[in-house]
């Protein structure tokens, strides 16, 4: 079994696309449609390798999920990974500054975001 990632996107097309490439890699993938369900997802499963979250999604955004997230101690190390379409500087520093440790701008190339992920999660 692989290394567990969630995709947090309210792209189903998105989502699929993400789950394509990382299962073809030997990833297991978990996916959620928003930052509430995103947050739901990490707050209840335990071994999550990484994950890639959209930005703007309804009822919560990626960036407050994110602020979210790492607020709690329990998620601190979990690596999170922005893929988004908006490349404005001030949403990549607040995403740095809430901790996420990568910003992949969609459309994504899949081998880029296959090479973070592995990055991220190796041993």
């Amino acid at each position: 079994m692989g290394k567990k990632v969630l995709i947090v996107d309210d792209s189903a097309t998105v989502r699929q696309q993400v789950r394509f490439t990382l299962a073809d890699a030997g990833f297991d993938v978990v996916e959620a449609r928003d930052g509430l369900e995103g947050a739901d997802t990490i707050n209840n499963v335990d071994d999550l390798a990484a994950v890639i979250c959209d930005v703007n999604m309804p009822r919560m955004n990626g960036l407050e999920m994110l602020e979210a997230v790492k607020s709690d101690p329990r998620h601190g190390a979990l690596p999170v990974v922005m893929l988004t379409t908006d490349g404005q500087h001030q949403l990549i520093q607040r995403a740095k500054a809430a901790g996420a440790k990568g910003w992949i701008v969609k459309p994504f190339k899949p081998e880029l975001l296959l090479a973070a992920i592995r990055k991220l999660t190796s041993d």
